[in-house]
């Protein structure tokens, strides 16, 4: 059994994903909207599955983890003293070649004066592109199919990602949080009523963009671009009601919004996406021994679940990379068809977030120690996963395809907790009394909260290979000796080895191999 890690294996999950049910484009019927994904039956299954372990080891699974559920709009100073609204863009560029918007911090390094090779989709673009630049930029560029060879890299240090040119727009910044609005007056219409009293006369440019929005300013709200900020500005709410003594630590799951300048590599990376997050208040000077914790803790879990753990690794960010209130950062990533990537980060954000929310709040947020007698702002050790990127790393992790019987079966290797639907239920024939034999252990599962589906169309053989697609861990076959012996045949997804078991037993059996 083989992962085929090939270019093409992205445009294979892609489809299976549409086909099956898992991911669909959001508003397709209306030609879809590039940054956005709406999950199907079973990709909603999945991600559920994957947060619920994920909450399981995060919060059930210890005392000093508790959980909130904060709300998706928060007061604007939050954004304030996080640093967000002022600091919350990246650096874009426009390609003037072939048009490809992207992050100029993200782009491929070139040193100045390198040789450089511009490539196109086919012989057709690469002439286009050639003309286009002896036009606009007077350099002449030797064409080879669909090559273009000649042009250098600037003093930019970075070329265009999609074809590898050096003619760039300017850097622009650009915010990355959705912008709103909150209460019954329309921001709009303060607008319009100034420009009607002439207060926004005679002013272009920065300043009339700063004059409107101190217009719209008591009104404004964001969606929010991450889900720690609740955490840290709940800290005295949660350590109080709960008792909490540091260390202890607050998860939280839910969905976060950014205005990503580049949607790339499917649900890899897009405008609403779903995190998983905890925030690790310990005692400044324990801060180490905590981060090394975590960082085991999360790669465990990760290949805890996945058929191929060598694909994940640890990857340190260099000082250039930490955030300013980092002191130290580990990304955990995974070895997509693409490439290394990240699906983790585990960061050591130290006081950082609790000093700037007291500052800018007026409270006094801190800890008291009652054991040692000694009052300390706690330092914050932050494991942040992505969901709708786990749900990814899971697919690519599943998809398997080999040869049987001079066929091609592909199948899904989901770890069983992780499945969609743990077991399918299959009366041979729609008579005999087989299918209701069958819906009656299928009810059976369902009361004992397994998910369960009935299948009754097309062959057997049809519906084995459908549920192997799917990654449904076990079928039962109901056949004619059901209901004389009181058995059903079990299949096995990954072996595909079948045996005889009974129909009493076959809850507290696929129940069994669950917890496994």
């Amino acid at each position: 059994m083989s992962t085929p890690n090939t270019p093409d294996l992205m445009q294979k999950i892609v489809s299976l994903c549409k086909r099956r049910g898992f991911v669909f484009q959001s508003s397709e019927i209306y030609g879809g909207l590039k940054s956005a994904y709406d999950y199907g039956p079973l990709g909603a299954e999945l991600k559920r599955n994957i947060m619920t372990e994920w909450w399981k080891d995060m919060v059930h699974g210890r005392e000093n983890v508790v959980g909130i559920d904060a709300s998706i709009i928060m007061h604007p100073r939050v954004w304030e003293a996080s640093g967000h609204l002022s600091g919350f863009s990246d650096p874009l560029v426009d390609c003037k070649v072939c048009k490809e918007r992207f992050r100029a911090d993200k782009a491929p390094r070139a040193e100045p004066g390198q040789a450089l090779t511009l490539t196109y989709a086919d012989k057709g673009a690469a002439k286009v592109a050639e003309e286009l630049i002896a036009k606009q930029f007077e350099v002449t560029l030797t064409r080879d199919g669909k090559d273009l060879k000649g042009a250098v890299a600037g003093d930019r240090g970075y070329v265009c990602p999609v074809c590898g040119s050096p003619f760039l727009s300017d850097e622009r910044q650009f915010n990355l949080m959705f912008k709103s609005s909150i209460g019954p007056v329309d921001p709009l219409g303060a607008v319009a009523a100034a420009i009607e009293a002439g207060t926004l006369g005679g002013l272009t440019g920065r300043e009339l963009r700063s004059a409107i929005e101190e217009i719209t300013k008591p009104t404004a709200v964001y969606l929010r671009p991450e889900t720690a900020q609740a955490m840290f500005v709940q800290f005295l709410n949660v350590q109080q009601s709960m008792s909490m003594k540091v260390p202890f630590g607050i998860a939280q799951m839910g969905k976060s919004f950014r205005n990503e300048i580049t949607v790339e590599h499917f649900i890899f990376r897009s405008c609403e996406f779903e995190q998983m997050e905890m925030e690790f208040f310990c005692e400044p000077g324990t801060d180490d021994e905590w981060m090394d914790f975590w960082c085991k803790a999360r790669m465990e879990w990760w290949q805890r679940y996945a058929n191929e753990p060598g694909k994940f690794r640890f990857r340190a960010h260099d000082k250039s990379e930490l955030a300013h209130y980092a002191k130290g950062c580990f990304d955990i990533e995974y070895d997509y068809p693409w490439g290394w990537g990240e699906l983790e980060g585990i960061a050591n954000r130290t006081d950082y977030d609790l000093k700037k929310h007291a500052q800018y709040s007026g409270a006094k947020i801190d800890y008291f120690d009652p054991t040692t007698q000694k009052r300390f702002v706690p330092y914050v050790i932050e494991p942040a996963a992505g969901a709708t990127r786990g749900l990814l790393v899971y697919l690519i992790d599943a998809y398997h395809e080999e040869e049987v019987n001079g066929e091609t079966r592909v199948v899904l290797r989901f770890h069983p907790r992780l499945a969609p639907i743990k077991v399918a239920v299959l009366p041979l024939v729609k008579k005999e009394g087989m299918p209701e034999i069958a819906r009656d252990l299928v009810n059976a599962f369902l009361k004992r909260g397994i998910n369960a589906k009935y299948d009754e169309q097309h062959a057997i053989g049809k519906r084995y290979r459908r549920h192997d697609e799917i990654g449904t861990p076990w079928c039962l076959t109901v056949d004619g000796e059901s209901a004389t012996d009181g058995t059903v045949t079990l299949r096995d997804r990954d072996t595909m080895e079948q045996r005889r078991i009974s129909i009493a037993g076959a809850v507290d059996e696929i129940e069994a191999l669950l917890r496994a």
